[in-house]
């Protein structure tokens, strides 16, 4: 296949000018605007990005008598947005699945693979997004954007999107270049605070990432996905007209359109047709924050059957089948770079669940 046929794919109009499309293009009928509206993909990246290496005990951990350095400088502004009551308590008040009841049209395929880091920090993610953004000005976060910004020469944050198992999905893979066997190849870069390899936890969530990646993108690509399953699934009017701006814009690329349904069309009939190869091989690259140099790279194998089991466990939640589940006791180690390590139930469960374990041994 052509080489070009890649760089066909990034459409002339920027990510900002299909970002300002009217708002009106989206359903009226939504009385919240963030169904209409989702999280950046990139952005919820963060929150399973650092890993330290403590030698904290597990009741250390469980019980709250250790902090990060991230939860002390943020203890004051969590007690000013603690909700009143239990957050369980709450949840089976509401009768709505999580996909509702957190205004979900659709989930990016970052929210899975935080699901596999700790499904109990996803929802709190969700419940009190106020504690989450204070770690916004952290500057290590700051230093993993810009590296993933001044990355050039290659198809980079490519979005894609689809249905897999019934739920609609939206990523954005970091890379995508043909490597020396002149195989497509993507990358997934993932920064580190340390000059080490995260943890084999860490690691399984970035492989279900970039596995759903290469999902997205060959149905994509084949043709398997269609006009109205978008509409669908996103709440869309497709036969709302564009306005003059943009198809001022779109005469000067030479697209020939006048509502959002004809840029669709467009759209999957370029992907369609561009005669893109597979995804053949998959990578992902760790660096060091620091200095931007690299830590090394590790090859991920695609394992379809092990996907779609992982999307099975992980819907159930969503679909409302199960309720949303914490670390094992095995892995309360991550607690300690969790936002809300303190007010965490799950966590609070876990530890009186030892004490009482340490209590019958004693006993014994």
């Amino acid at each position: 296949p052509c080489r070009k046929s890649i760089g066909a794919m990034q459409p002339e109009l920027s990510d900002a000018e299909l970002l300002a499309l009217e708002s009106d293009l989206f359903c009226t009928e939504c009385d919240r605007p963030e169904l209409c509206e989702g999280d950046d993909d990139r952005t919820s990246k963060r929150s399973t990005e650092s890993c330290c290496t403590g030698q904290e005990t597990v009741e250390d951990i469980c019980s709250g008598n250790k902090q990060s350095s991230n939860q002390l400088n943020v203890s004051e502004q969590k007690s000013e947005v603690r909700p009143e009551g239990s957050g369980s308590k709450r949840r089976k008040q509401d009768e709505r699945i999580p996909l509702e009841r957190f205004g979900r049209k659709y989930l990016n395929v970052t929210d899975l693979s935080r699901q596999a880091w700790c499904e109990q920090q996803v929802v709190y993610g969700l419940e009190l997004p106020h504690i989450e953004q204070l770690r916004e000005e952290v500057p290590v976060v700051k230093a993993g954007s810009c590296l993933h910004l001044a990355r050039g020469e290659r198809v980079r944050e490519l979005p894609v999107f689809g249905e897999l198992e019934g739920i609609f999905l939206v990523g954005v893979v970091d890379e995508l270049c043909y490597n020396s066997k002149g195989e497509l190849e993507l990358r997934e870069l993932k920064t580190r605070g340390q000059r080490t390899y995260p943890s084999v936890a860490q690691r399984k969530s970035h492989q279900l990432q970039v596995n759903i990646y290469k999902l997205l993108f060959e149905a994509m690509i084949k043709g398997q996905l269609n006009k109205d399953t978008i509409t669908h699934h996103l709440c869309l009017r497709t036969e709302q007209p564009f306005s003059s701006e943009i198809l001022l814009h779109a005469q000067k690329v030479g697209f020939t359109i006048s509502t959002f349904g004809d840029l669709l069309d467009l759209m999957l009939l370029n992907l369609r047709y561009a005669e893109i190869p597979n995804i053949d091989a998959m990578k992902i690259e760790y660096c060091y924050q620091a200095d931007a140099s690299l830590i090394g790279t590790k090859e991920v194998n695609f394992e379809e059957e092990w996907v779609k089991s992982e999307l099975k466990h992980y819907y159930s939640f969503w679909r409302g089948q199960r309720e949303a589940k914490g670390v094992d006791i095995e892995e309360a180690w991550k607690c300690r770079s969790c936002d809300f390590a303190d007010i965490c139930e799950w966590r609070q469960s876990k530890a009186e669940e030892a004490t009482q374990k340490n209590q019958a041994n004693r006993s014994k």
